[in-house]
Parts: C-alpha cells; structure tokens; sequence
C-alpha cells in the first residue's frame, strides 16, 4: 500500500501541501468555540454489499468468422481490417456465372414439370369421366392416377431443386450479420475459394462481457447472489445483466470461470482489454460520505470534521465507490459530523483565523 503524505494547513485553508520531511502528522489549528454556520453529514455505517474484486477480460458477445458456403472467386472485398460494417452490408462478393447457370436450367426443369403436371392432370380428369359411364376398365383409371401422382412429385422436386440453386446464387453475396468492425481478412480479390473457407472475420463493439475467473473458495457465494459490478476508473460502478459460473474448474489453476454479461453503455472498453469487476457475496457495513464532502489534492483525501475542539481538516483512508458515496476505512468514526459543503467549511475557517489575528 502507498504511503499517504501528511497533510499541512497553509495560508488558504483549502491548499495542502505535502510534507518534505516527513515525521509526524501536524495538527490543525482548532476553529473558535462557537459552532460553525455549516449543513453538517452524520457519519452513520450503513448496510452495503460485501465484495470480492478481481481483473476480467473484455470480450465481444457478437463476434464470427464469416466462411464460403459455396465454391467461386472473389469478385469483390468492399471492406478491409478496422472498418465499420453495418448490419446487411455486403462484406464479399464472388463470381456467380455456374450458380446462376445452375438456376435457369433449375427454372427450366420447374417449367418441364409443371407442364407434365398439368398434362397428367387433365388426363386424371378424362379418363376419371370415361370410367365412371363404365367405358375403360379400372386398371386405365389406375395408370392415369399413378402418372398425377408421380409428376406431382416431379414438380415438387423441381420447385426444390429450384430453390437449392438460388440459395446458391445467394450464397456468392455474403452480408454482415450484424453492425461491428472487421478485424481480419482471410481471402483477396481474385482468390479462388471453396465451400468452408473462412472469408471474412469481425466483432460487434454494441454488447460487451467479461471473463474472470474466480478461486474455487468464492464460488458458491458468487452463485447464490448472481450480482456483479463493472468498475470503471472513473469511478462508475456498471451493474451487470447476468453471472453466469460455468459447472466445472480448471485442472491447472483450480479456478472457475465466470461470464459477466453487460448492458449497453458507453464503457470506452474494447474486446482484449482488462477491466475490474466486484462480485457481490454478502452483506456488510459500511462508513459512506458523498463525494461531494471530500476534499482532494493529488493523492490525499480529507474532509472538515467538527469535533469538540471545533472545525478541522482531517485526512481520510478510503474504499471503494457506491454511488455517489465513498467507504472510509480509517479516519473518520461513527457519529462524528462532517461539513456538507468543504468549500465553504474552508473559507468560515479562513475567516475564523482572520478573527483570531492568526498568521
């Protein structure tokens, strides 16, 4: 742990300075016996979660590798590594002359079976009239009724087949799934490629997670409460959607690993990245203060206390952030009153020192 420099009062009561020499801390001048005009906070422990924190991976919920689903060469890479792709927007394109040959001789075949279809139909139909007067035996009636049956059939090949090639045709123009960057190419323009190969790689920057993996000891904690926080370095605390702990540890290190889904928020995060996330695993109480009380100058932290001796300037240890709060580890106690408002407890403490006759 880094150690805090002492705090020192000079000339303004809001400049801290840090102490060249070190020793110890130096107290600050106590405020007149009268009680200041100031809104003061009680410092009271309040009931908040208890949690473990460790590094997770940043990783894309949306990402693939787009592959050929059908034999060309590549006419046509409209989008190369780093660019924004939008959802449907055309990635590849290959030469289609043999799959668009493929569906007109499908579209033929269709054309074939439809007229034998109809053929066969009307001749159901007549000999279907001719036997109920009694003038063919029953076995024309059976022939006519095999052949619609049969080019029926025929014609649903053809409609199939038909729409197997222009699936086919589709396939030579390949679309992004979904709004994302590319992040890598696998093929150049004028490269012949076959059914299976990879083409085309991107991820979408919409929907983020994070990968962690825990010690074995917080796992069931971890599952029983299913709250976890994204914690950014400028202070915010993210909720997460869902904690996820997958059923099974590593041989190697004998840690679980965990997936924190986030929601959609502006997180300046980007997949490969390592961000801090809290598991909440129970309850515990805790000393808050607003921000808004604190005073900050580099790396100390204080707050005006008003303790019998009057109103001072006090360093504080502090935790984790809650909201609009900070945990104090050392420093302050409960029930000690603190100035809501340290601009202003600095300037009545100015004008205190002014009334004294104070250097």
């Amino acid at each position: 742990m880094r150690t805090v420099p002492h705090l020192r009062v000079i000339a303004l009561p809001l400049l801290l300075a840090l102490s060249a020499c070190g020793g110890s801390e130096p107290e600050l001048k106590p405020a007149a016996a009268a009680a200041p005009p100031l809104a003061l906070i009680e410092a009271r422990a309040e009931t908040a979660a208890r949690e473990r924190i460790w590094d997770g991976v940043v990783e894309a919920v949306h990402q693939a590798t787009l592959s050929a689903q059908t034999g060309g060469r590549v006419l046509e890479l409209p989008y190369d590594v780093n660019d924004f792709v939008n959802a449907g927007d055309v990635v590849v394109r290959f030469t289609a002359v043999e799959q668009q040959s493929a569906q007109r001789q499908a579209q033929a075949a269709l054309s074939a079976a439809q007229a034998a279809a109809s053929e066969a139909e009307a001749e159901f139909k007549r000999v279907s009239e001719i036997y109920e007067r009694r003038l063919v035996a029953r076995a024309q009636l059976d022939q006519a009724t095999a052949r619609r049956d049969a080019t029926r059939a025929q014609l649903e090949s053809a409609r199939a087949a038909l729409s197997a090639a222009g699936e086919r045709v589709d396939y030579t123009v390949v679309r992004a799934p979904y709004s994302g960057i590319v992040t890598r190419r696998f093929v150049e323009v004028g490269e012949t490629v076959g059914p299976g190969q990879p083409l085309i790689e991107g991820l979408s920057l919409d929907r983020l997670r994070l990968a962690v993996q825990v010690p074995q000891s917080d796992v069931a904690a971890i599952r029983a409460s299913g709250r976890a926080f994204l914690l950014l370095a400028d202070g915010r605390r993210i909720a997460a959607e869902s904690v996820t702990v997958f059923p099974y540890a590593d041989a190697g290190t004998h840690s679980f690993s965990v997936r924190v889904d986030l929601p959609e928020a502006d997180t300046d995060l980007a997949p490969g990245m390592t961000a801090k996330v809290a598991f909440v695993i129970g309850e515990a109480e805790r000393l808050l203060l607003p921000a808004t009380s604190l005073v900050r100058r580099s790396e100390v932290t204080a707050a005006y206390v008003l303790a019998e001796s009057g109103l001072s300037l006090r360093q504080l240890r502090l935790g984790h952030r809650y909201g609009d709060a900070f945990e104090v580890l050392s420093g302050l106690s409960t029930g000690e009153r603190v100035a809501a408002d340290p601009v202003a407890a600095g300037v009545w403490l100015e004008q205190q020192r002014k009334a004294r006759g104070d250097d």
